[in-house]
């Protein structure tokens, strides 16, 4: 871990690492939680390893915790940073800020109070099209590019209204997300195992998370109104991430890019999205995989990160 992180404030309690069940045997050792001043808000992170920066960007409904089967093996190699987004986890929560510009530029000034000038980014769901703006916006910040399980905003085709159902049950949030609090807030609250629980069963495919994982999450989200409201801001902010990326697809991306989806899922839509804004895509389907491909296949995606950020590693960028 580099001196900078050591020197920031821990973090403790509920959603942090001394605060979550069932990580890896000597995950503590190895990492621990600190909170990061980044511009107008204050982010929690989760820390540790040694080599390159890797930046770890969460999806929805999720936080840094999605990622917790991956980071001891990774530490091996980088020193990992798992963020929690704004809005999110034990991150501020402020009422505005959540278009991926916003969201974008929060994680480039993570990155400034760490002292990373350069550093690799993986954003899977919500995370990818953030990180899509981080590298389109910062593109001399960023030495290589993964994405998984998501669309971008105004520039991948729209999807139609009408989808059949197995695709409209892992779609429809897309929508409900954006309604405003009086109407999504108050139609979860107090039933979030309901609605958090249908989308994490329906997005999974076959193999479902294990029912203390999904437990876990859904806790979190229920034990704090901010939360909730937290969750929707991304989606309520969707249109103006859209419009900004009319302007970034004139921006193409020239670092190399690894586009990730699982089989039972998005499959090859995240690598034929970023080939309409990036130069050097390289595109995997992980086999048996629904949605949450870093919970669900963290041995093959494992074995993929570790080749494509191979030569990140050595300095061969």
């Amino acid at each position: 871990m580099s001196t900078a992180a050591t020197q920031l404030q821990a973090a403790q309690g509920p959603g942090s690492v001394s605060g979550v069940p069932q990580l890896p045997d000597g995950f503590a050792d190895t990492f621990t939680s600190r909170y990061a001043e980044a511009g107008d808000v204050r982010l929690h992170a989760v820390i540790g390893g040694e080599g390159p920066p890797l930046l770890l960007i969460h999806g929805w409904p999720q936080t840094w915790y999605a990622w917790r089967m991956l980071m001891p093996a990774l530490a091996e190699d980088f020193e990992v940073i798992a963020v929690d987004q704004r809005g999110i986890g034990l991150s501020d929560k402020p009422r505005d800020g959540y278009d991926i510009g916003s969201l974008a530029s929060d994680l480039v000034a993570l990155m400034d109070t760490l002292d990373h000038e350069k550093f690799a980014v993986y954003g899977t769901d919500t995370g990818m099209p953030i990180a899509h703006a981080l590298a389109a916006d910062h593109p001399e910040r960023v030495e290589r590019l993964i994405v998984s399980e998501a669309f971008l905003p105004g520039i991948a085709s729209a999807l139609p209204l009408f989808v059949p159902p197995a695709l409209n049950a892992r779609l429809w949030h897309l929508m409900f997300n954006q309604l405003p609090g009086e109407v999504n807030e108050a139609l979860v609250t107090g039933r979030e195992d309901v609605f958090f629980g249908a989308e994490f069963a329906a997005s999974a495919g076959t193999s479902k998370l294990p029912d203390e994982t999904v437990k876990y999450y859904v806790d979190t989200l229920a034990a704090d109104p901010e939360a909730l409201r937290g969750s929707f801001e991304f989606y309520r902010a969707i249109s103006t991430s859209a419009a900004q990326n009319e302007e970034r697809k004139n921006r193409r991306l020239t670092m190399p890019v690894l586009a990730i989806g699982g089989e039972e899922s998005g499959g090859e839509n995240a690598a034929n999205a970023m080939k309409l804004v990036a130069d050097d895509v390289q595109a995997l389907v992980l086999p048996g995989s629904g949605h949450w491909v870093a919970e669900q296949a963290p041995d093959e995606l494992l074995a993929a990160l570790t080749e494509f950020l191979a030569p990140y590693r050595d300095g061969e960028a």
